[in-house]
């Protein structure tokens, strides 16, 4: 199904910022952007240039509202595509509603989530990878989740996929060429060299789906387990690490019996430090439910930090991470806790063949800024400015679906198919990639994607 169309040809309004700011913004976008907005305003717009910015006051017939700033933007030079218009007025909630709530009864429609990213999609102002970058831009909480958002939101994404769809359809245009003379046994396209083409096009498909691991990361953070047996210092360590006492410490083993999950900034990634129950065998009931429930987020994790807090052997503490059983793309960090009252240094020694150790005294805070170090290089290299990355579950799908089509149409050349079994692969390749940009797509999915943006946006 290709791209729906505007299908109404209503003017919206709605806040495009966010309340408690000394200044508050009002969007209109459609048809009668500029007439509805000068009905409230004391300085016509009708003429008015695009990109030009009106003082004035904003009024309901007698009763003045406000002092504003009135910016026109002009169809097709706007956000939107449409005629456009932003009111710039005092940030008093009283005010924004009063104006909202006039302008409504000059003939404005409340926009619905996300309905000026919609229009700017279906006008072509976005494809639809952008526009849902623009949601990732808003809601992004560290640099590498702004910086992937922002090349995404620029087009980056886009150009990569357009350049892989152009390749495509050279090779259907050629094969379909060929039953056009399937009588005469013609071929205009090499198999050999559309074999290699395709096989570097479906590459590029499963790079871009196997950076979605990493995506998915940078985008909502790097999840950072704290496990280890009770009153090995858990929750000291975690109130450390962000900053503020949000864990109850306490010397009564099995304090922390559910998981509590706070968030830092390191390096421009945000990493989610969990702090769990501790690990050992019980009776009580509660606490048994937060060690399954301590084991749940550990297997999401993809950094594990087992603390030690007493001078086991290192047999013992190999023992105990092979019962935390990681899986290799994990990454465990050894942290040997409270080393001002022990020492520390020969089971350190002793471990560095099994894994990443450090010293360190979470209630002191020594070696606490070496572990905040250690996180950030694992992942200061990702998200970089000009690394395309994927983020989007819906984008990984499709590259997925894109790839297994690509295989068949590989298959089938191998095999000596028909060019039209072939060419009919590639199709669904071209789908694919088309329902990642928007070339193709539906209401349903639409409405599901801008569901999930702000008012406003």
């Amino acid at each position: 199904m290709q791209k729906p169309t505007l299908s109404s040809a209503t003017t919206i309004a709605a806040p495009a910022s966010g309340s408690g700011g000394a200044i508050a913004l009002i969007r209109l976008s459609g048809p009668e952007a500029l007439s509805i907005a000068e009905s409230i305003f004391s300085k016509p717009l009708a003429s008015a240039k695009g990109y030009t910015a009106h003082l004035g006051t904003i009024a309901d017939g007698k009763r003045l509202l406000d002092e504003a700033i009135v910016t026109v933007f002009r169809a097709p030079h706007s956000y939107t595509g449409e005629e456009m218009v932003e009111i710039s007025c005092h940030g008093s909630t009283y005010i924004v509603q009063e104006i909202l709530g006039l302008l409504v009864r000059r003939g404005a429609t409340p926009a619905a989530a996300g309905e000026f990213t919609r229009r700017a999609f279906l006008n072509g102002k976005l494809d639809l990878s952008q526009a849902e970058a623009v949601a990732d831009l808003i809601a992004s909480e560290s640099g590498a989740a702004h910086r992937i958002a922002l090349n995404q939101m620029r087009g980056g994404y886009a150009v990569e996929l357009a350049g892989l769809r152009d390749k495509l359809l050279h090779i259907t245009s050629l094969l379909e060429l060929e039953l056009d003379f399937s009588e005469e046994d013609v071929e205009f396209a090499d198999r050999k060299e559309l074999q290699q083409l395709l096989a570097d096009i479906q590459g590029r498909c499963r790079t871009l789906a196997d950076s979605f691991r990493t995506g998915n990361i940078l985008k909502n953070g790097v999840p950072v387990a704290i496990v280890g047996a009770p009153n090995a210092g858990k929750s000291t360590l975690l109130n450390r690490l962000i900053g503020e006492e949000r864990a109850i410490v306490s010397e009564v083993a099995g304090t922390t019996r559910d998981f509590i999950e706070e968030s830092i900034v390191l390096e421009g990634i945000r990493c989610r430090f969990i702090d769990t129950a501790g690990l050992r065998h019980t009776d009580d009931r509660i606490e048994a439910l937060g060690i399954e429930r301590a084991k749940e987020r550990m297997a999401r994790a993809q950094v594990v930090l087992l603390l030690i807090a007493e001078p086991f052997s290192a047999a013992e503490v190999r023992r105990q991470i092979a019962e935390l059983g990681l899986s290799p793309e994990q990454q465990l960090i050894v942290l040997l806790n409270k080393n001002d009252i022990w020492d520390t240094a020969d089971l350190a020694h002793d471990l560095t063949d099994s894994a990443r150790v450090l010293s360190l005294s979470a209630r002191t805070g020594v070696g606490i800024e070496e572990l905040k170090q250690l996180l950030s290089a694992k992942f200061a290299h990702r998200g970089e400015a000009d690394t395309l990355i994927v983020t989007n579950v819906r984008h990984y799908d499709a590259l997925l679906r894109a790839e297994d089509a690509l295989t068949r149409a590989i298959m089938a050349l191998e095999n000596g198919l028909p060019a039209d079994l072939i060419s009919e692969e590639i199709r669904q390749v071209l789908h694919h990639l088309g329902e990642i940009t928007g070339e193709i797509t539906t209401d349903d999915i639409l409405g599901n994607i801008f569901s999930k943006f702000c008012i406003g946006k």
